[in-house]
């Protein structure tokens, strides 16, 4: 019976995966019980930042689950999940003031997020072709060499995934590192709400680290896969 240990390449990161996304979801609950001293919604913290940057043009709607809140360029407005739309809470202020800063970067052609925006189509092209056309490289592999050439294409196809990866996360960085700013500067949250609102973005920052990690070991695992056939051929 034949055993892919390449496996194990991903098992670190995808642990690393679940234990993020547990952890903003617990920062994000925690501090969702926890009202700030303004009685300030997400929505209106997330307006307030796009009125005092210039971009009153920018709409804030209400959309329904947890931790789905977006910054959607090309219609030109933020959507809010529930409970940070209309919640006067810690969390409901730092996510908010963090797809605010996505608009801000937005208007302000931030390059990073200018670079994910452009590469969105071909990335989703590529995220769903890449393991396709390894696995029917090495298939036809088989038959004849220069058909593993076909997997390579599905590597660099994946290698796509990974560029998308890397350009979220200064992206993500910097978009917290504004709200945070501008949470201090026109005085949204106290001090010690807004180290709170910090623990919250952090916490989510780190899913787009782990999820760079998993593209990066599945990146390296395809590649060994497609080395190991080359060699077997």
């Amino acid at each position: 019976m034949y055993f892919d240990w390449t496996i194990i390449l991903i098992i670190p990161a995808m642990i690393f995966a679940m234990a993020a996304s547990a952890k903003v979801k617990s920062t994000f609950r925690t501090y969702s019980s926890v009202g700030n001293r303004g009685g300030l919604t997400g929505a209106r913290a997330a307006r307030a930042l796009l009125d005092r940057n210039g971009l009153t043009n920018i709409r804030i709607e209400a959309i329904s689950g947890e931790l789905t809140d977006h910054y959607d360029p090309e219609a030109g407005v933020i959507r809010l999940s529930q409970p940070v739309y209309d919640k006067a809470s810690i969390s409901a202020v730092g996510v908010a003031c963090h797809e605010a800063g996505h608009a801000i970067q937005h208007a302000q052609d931030y390059a990073p997020l200018r670079i994910r925006n452009a590469i969105i189509p071909v990335t989703n092209f590529g995220s769903k072709l890449a393991v396709p056309l390894v696995i029917l490289g090495i298939i036809l592999a088989q038959f004849g060499q220069q058909f593993l050439m076909i997997a390579v294409v599905g590597v660099l196809a994946f290698c796509l995934c990974v560029v998308f990866q890397l350009v979220t996360l200064p992206t993500e960085f910097d978009a917290s590192r504004r709200a945070l700013a501008c949470i201090e500067e026109y005085g949204l949250l106290t001090d010690d709400e807004r180290a709170g609102a910090k623990k919250v973005l952090t916490a989510a920052a780190m899913t787009y680290v782990a999820s760079l990690a998993v593209a990066l070991s599945q990146l390296l695992r395809l590649m060994l896969i497609v080395a190991s056939n080359s060699r077997r051929n």
